[in-house]
């Protein structure tokens, strides 16, 4: 009997792991749609596309798929399973019901909190303790579909969003292995999420980084190691000048008993900035778009 056939919706590291499962197992993988890289975002992931061309699986990038030409492609590639693992575009219900197995998604959140986009920068930036990957059903709103499996992990107060990534990157992979047998026998046992504990973000813009002074300092330290490297960075701008700020410190010799107008500069070296409960020690950071002006003390930024 014929395996199968599964149509690989997917980016990112995630979408590379998952993949990658599928094609260790022997998986009937007929195609993967995914994204082109965008030369203006750092690529510091492997993408699916490296594990389907060593395996010549055909590999698509199509800026939608929901026009009539993709549709009647991705029809007559007859799919009976979608698994869509951060691909970043929607889609479309036409094609979510072509599937006699389903079509499935793995999102990077414990559903039903963090519906949306970029889910693990959200949670580092609202100081989550615990973050995790969800395997659902796809329906017309995104991540509003019902849950098969999840699995979670703790991540630190200090980590970047990037080092809360690589702590719950393994989820996602073993979520995937306990299930998709389950999902190729069209035996998944489907539990609805809790509506009443849905949030729901969207994507993330390099604007969003500006860092709001006002703020409290535990605040701005969680906006900083959310959007920190790789990631477009916080900044403040002085002037034509940007400072960005790529770490910072709640707490050090410098700031304690610290206070001021949010944005007044305390201190140059090291440079201390007042928040809107305390202050912060800048400790790297870097200047953009124009000379470093002249930092004063007593100044605001």
């Amino acid at each position: 009997m014929a395996k199968p056939r599964i149509l690989f919706f997917g980016y990112s590291q995630v979408g590379y792991e998952c993949l990658s499962l599928l094609l260790e197992r022997g998986d009937n993988v007929v195609a993967l749609i995914t994204h082109e890289d965008n030369p203006n975002e750092k690529i510091w992931f492997k993408t699916p596309a490296v594990a389907a061309r060593e395996k010549n699986i055909p590999v698509f990038t199509p800026e939608s798929v929901n026009t009539p030409e993709w549709r009647e492609r991705i029809a007559a590639l007859a799919p009976d399973l979608i698994l869509s693992v951060y691909y970043r575009h929607m889609i479309g219900t036409k094609i979510l019901g072509l599937p006699r197995l389903g079509a499935w998604n793995m999102h990077g959140s414990l559903l039903p909190a963090y519906r949306g986009r970029a889910p693990i920068n959200w949670a580092v930036l609202h100081g989550e303790s615990r973050i995790g990957m969800t395997l659902h059903r796809m329906v017309k709103s995104a991540d509003a579909g019902a849950m098969v499996d999840q699995e979670g992990v703790d991540i630190d107060p200090r980590d970047t969003a990037e080092q809360a990534f690589r702590k719950v990157l393994p989820c996602a992979r073993r979520v995937l292995a306990r299930q998709i047998d389950a999902l190729l026998t069209g035996t998944v046992v489907e539990t609805a999420q809790d509506e009443s504990k849905v949030t729901y973000f969207g994507g993330r813009k390099p604007e969003d980084g500006r860092i709001n002074w006002t703020q409290t300092s535990r605040q701005i330290f969680n906006l900083v190691r959310a959007v920190t490297d790789p990631y477009p960075g916080a900044f403040a701008d002085v002037g034509a000048a940007r400072l960005m700020v790529w770490w910072l410190e709640l707490e050090s010799p410098a700031t304690q008993g610290k206070r001021g107008q949010p944005g007044e500069i305390l201190s140059i070296m090291p440079l201390v900035v007042a928040t809107g409960d305390g202050a912060v020690e800048l400790t790297k950071t870097e200047w953009r778009n124009a000379s470093p002006p002249a930092l004063q003390v007593g100044q605001v930024l």
